[in-house]
């Protein structure tokens, strides 16, 4: 186990786009079911903005994941409480093998 193994006090699924051809030409784009990994989810903070005249917050979360977990930019955090992160980047910190941490967007409409 990490060395902060016991501070993963959460579950999240993560979730990654899936693209095939929709056999018209085009193609579909479905999320398929990676994983349920432990991770801690830090407070969110929240930036305020206005575009196309609809006002909305975007919240950032940091998750903290197990060294080695399969995350990628792109890929959905979906929490028990119907949560649901864009993972925009994953990096280790300066200790490898430590922990992997996620930072993550979620927006809410107005």
């Amino acid at each position: 186990m990490s060395r902060v193994g016991h501070l993963l006090n959460g579950r999240v699924e993560v979730w990654r786009p899936v693209t095939a051809d929709d056999g018209g030409g085009g193609q579909d784009t479905t999320w398929v079911l990676q994983a349920t990994l432990r991770a801690r989810l830090a407070q969110p903070s929240a930036r305020e903005r206005q575009a196309a005249d609809q006002a909305e917050a975007d919240l950032t979360h940091i998750v903290y994941l197990t060294p080695g977990a399969d995350v990628r930019r792109g890929d959905e955090l979906r929490t028990t409480a119907a949560v649901v992160l864009e993972v925009t980047a994953v990096f280790e910190p300066s200790a490898p093998g430590t922990y992997l941490r996620a930072d993550c967007t979620a927006r809410q409409h107005e």
